[in-house]
């Protein structure tokens, strides 16, 4: 064993001590502890060996600390604060009542289903430390696997081996516009009215299934897309829809809270579907942090479609 690991001494001898130099009296230590006597004795005795140093003088009257003992006592109480708190500390650990919980999570489920969660969360398990990390489908899905997050609200195209799933929104999709727009004065549209406008996108490499469900709606109504730019994150598409650089794609629920300069509008006829839902690795027990915040994100958010 290493130097750094080796003492002549057992924790149960700075039990011993710790009690009788807090009490000042052997008879009323021993009581404390549950031992008789002359074992508290004996175990003095021995620490003051291994210590090379006298710890206690004993009196007529009971005990007093030499100043050896002093020291040895002010050196110790931290250490069993310590144990005391790590004790405390596990069992809340393991309780679910604290630890971290890293979470990604995609623009669509930042502006509809995540917030009510995260607040939810929060007061029911204000000691667990959430990390929120926006992350698009594709990039979720390899750190799952690899087990550098431990959920994320993503879009799936098919099931993935290793990964567990809720789902929370299922809605076609509907179209926002600038508010200047010509098109923005009618209630609904169809994708064939948009044949003439730009649309903002986002790389085909951050959730393929959803791109390929755009380009299918499109086909599908006869119509060949313009697309004018592809960004991320979610953010700076509606942000570009602002600047009157083109249109993009906006489920109902995300459409709820819109600043002036941009509209939305339901399609009628062909229209992609998002799916959001929510992932964890199914291939062993979710430590008790991750199981906490299961546990609201699947009852706060039962399944969406619209």
């Amino acid at each position: 064993m290493p130097t750094e690991y080796q003492f002549p001494f057992e924790l149960r001898h700075l039990v011993y001590f710790r009690e009788v130099a807090r009490r000042l009296h052997f008879s009323k230590a021993a009581e404390a502890l549950g031992v008789a006597q002359p074992a508290l004795s004996r175990a003095i005795a021995q620490l003051e060996t291994a210590l090379d140093a006298d710890l206690l003088n004993r009196t007529r009257r009971g005990v007093e600390l030499m100043p050896a003992g002093r020291l040895l006592l002010e050196r110790i109480e931290p250490l069993f604060r310590g144990l005391t708190a790590a004790q405390r500390e596990l069992r809340a650990l393991a309780g679910g009542q604290t630890g971290h919980v890293r979470v990604a999570f995609t623009g669509l489920a930042m502006a509809t289903v995540l917030p009510p969660i995260i607040r939810e969360f929060h007061q029911r398990h204000a000691g667990i430390r959430l990390e929120l990390i926006e992350s698009p489908t594709s990039a979720q899905l390899t750190a799952l696997q690899a087990g550098d997050i431990a959920c994320g609200f993503f879009h799936p195209d098919a099931p993935t081996p290793g990964v567990r799933t809720r789902m929370l929104l299922h809605e076609r999709n509907g179209i926002l516009l600038p508010a200047a727009h010509p098109l923005a004065t009618r209630a609904t549209l169809r994708l064939r009215d948009l044949a003439a406008t730009p649309f903002v996108l986002f790389p085909r490499t951050h959730n393929p299934g959803f791109y390929d469900r755009i380009l299918a709606a499109f086909a599908t109504a006869g119509v060949t897309p313009r697309i004018a730019e592809e960004v991320w994150p979610r953010a700076n598409g509606v942000g570009l829809v602002r600047a009157g650089l083109g249109a993009t794609f906006m489920t109902p629920s995300e459409a709820q809270h819109l600043p002036p300069e941009i509209a939305f509008r339901r399609l009628h006829g062909p229209a992609p579907e998002s799916r959001l839902v929510l992932g964890w690795r199914s291939d062993a027990e979710p430590p008790p942090a991750l199981a906490a915040f299961l546990a609201v994100a699947t009852q706060a958010s039962p399944p969406r479609k619209n």
